[in-house]
């Protein structure tokens, strides 16, 4: 992304929680992106600047003929709206996962950013991660049997951040890409409010019939860990090894996002990427269905 640019994009960063201070601070490096602009923040916390970049209110920020693009890094209930608002706006959209918190809300804002042709991004760093390289090799090829993926951590609000199925999106979406497209088979739901503990539990069935058991544990205290283990046809894979720290993922996340403002991404690979998503939003839409029956 060397090439000098003929324009840049305006950006402002709404939210700045751990992710929205890491976009800022890559937005921020002279290096980091030719092609963006970073104008200032929305938080509705009241700061004024934030390392020399101002805050403004999210009505400017709508109306700025300046700011072309938005990065929603707010808590993901209030995804949705603000998607929604900044497309509305005729703005593009970068939004940490996940885009909604139920697959008929994430519909309706692909088809808004279709009508408004705008960009709509959805971060998945989980994707870029050293780990993630690793399974991918190891897992090519190889026909799965059956495997789990077991995550532990402290709780999250779910006001917040949603139902375990759509705060934990990324490990889905590792199983999925992965794997392939995947069918439920059953998910279950141990809730004690008591002591904070919740902990799903869930059956995935590959087009092959392998088997895959899907577990979000959150507890007070628990660490945050991942478990793993697949067994093949040819062998098992048991956890993977630590590759330290994913260094620069957000920055490489942007430059994904960059390729697809400039038009460099096939009309193939955003189809594909958009079923992939879609597909994850789906399963974790019928996965709450089934563990929070209404």
């Amino acid at each position: 992304m060397s090439a000098e640019p003929e324009r840049k994009f305006g950006v402002v960063v709404v939210g700045v929680g751990r992710a929205g201070s890491v976009r800022i601070r890559d937005l921020r490096d002279p290096h980091s992106s030719p092609f963006l602009n970073l104008i200032g923040f929305v938080s509705r916390r009241e700061l004024g600047s934030l390392d020399e970049v101002r805050q403004i209110s999210l009505e400017d920020a709508l109306c700025s003929q300046e700011i072309e693009v938005a990065y929603i890094c707010s808590e993901s209930s209030s995804h949705e709206d603000y998607i929604r608002q900044f497309l509305q706006a005729g703005k593009h959209v970068l939004v940490e996962y996940p885009m909604a918190l139920s697959f008929a809300a994430a519909q309706d804002l692909w088809e808004l950013a279709a009508q408004k042709g705008k960009v709509l991004h959805e971060e998945h760093i989980e994707l870029l991660m050293e780990e993630f390289a690793f399974l991918k090799k190891e897992v090519m090829g190889k026909e799965l049997l059956k495997g789990s993926l077991h995550f532990t951590a402290s709780p999250l609000e779910e006001e917040k951040f949603g139902f375990l199925a759509f705060s934990g999106i990324s490990r889905l979406t590792w199983l999925v890409c992965l794997f392939g497209e995947l069918s439920l088979i059953s998910a279950t739901l141990e809730d004690r409010k008591e002591d904070q503990y919740l902990k799903m539990t869930v059956q995935l069935e590959t087009q092959n019939k392998g088997l895959l058991c899907w577990i979000e544990e959150k507890a007070p205290g628990l660490k945050r860990n991942r478990y793993l283990n697949f067994q093949f046809k040819s062998g098992s894979l048991e956890n993977v090894p630590n590759a330290g720290v994913n260094r620069k993922i957000f920055l490489q996340d942007q430059d994904i996002f960059i390729r697809k403002l400039l038009g460099q991404v096939s009309v193939e690979d955003l189809a594909a990427e958009k079923k992939r998503i879609m597909h994850c939003l789906g399963l974790a839409d019928d996965i709450q269905k089934l563990c929070r029956p209404k």
